[in-house]
């Protein structure tokens, strides 16, 4: 990997991270708001993982990825959003797991419990969008098993 293709890596982190901070802002002040209104860790989580989702599927597909997106001849990618979609629900899971595990059986506090499952999930997150989900679109997905080499492919 060249120097160029390193600095455009880190300034697409960066800005992920950027892009990322709002998401986690929405979804902590729902998630903050909907718990001390007494509404269910879980219900709680799952909403405020939504409002913080759209978010970052708006934010991310024009900002972060914006580069990979389709020209407006090609129009909207509804594949992108399925696979947006899908890879969220995935996550959705994990911080459920994650907080169901350290509240119900190590007895932390929901917040406490909803902020470290983020740094878990973030991370998932951001390959998970890099690889599968914001894909040049003239760039073919690789196929189970199979490994992308040359030209761009190289820079996911």
């Amino acid at each position: 990997m060249n120097d160029k293709n390193l600095r455009g890596d880190i300034i697409q982190f960066v800005k992920f991270n950027i892009v990322g901070l709002l998401n986690t802002l929405v979804d902590m002040a729902v998630f903050a708001l909907l718990n001390s209104l007494g509404l269910f860790y879980v219900v709680a989580q799952i909403i405020s993982y939504g409002a913080g989702t759209a978010n970052s599927f708006v934010l991310n597909s024009n900002i972060t990825f914006k580069d990979r997106k389709r020209s407006k001849e090609e129009g909207f990618d509804h594949r992108q959003l399925l696979r947006f979609i899908i890879l969220n629900l995935v996550v959705l899971g994990i911080s459920l797991l994650l907080m169901s595990l350290l509240i119900d059986r190590l007895g932390l506090q929901e917040l406490v419990s909803k902020v470290l499952a983020t740094f878990v999930t973030v991370i998932i997150n951001f390959f998970g969008s890099r690889k599968w989900v914001f894909v040049d679109p003239k760039q073919p997905l690789p196929v189970s098993g199979e490994v992308v080499s040359g030209g761009d492919a190289d820079q996911r």
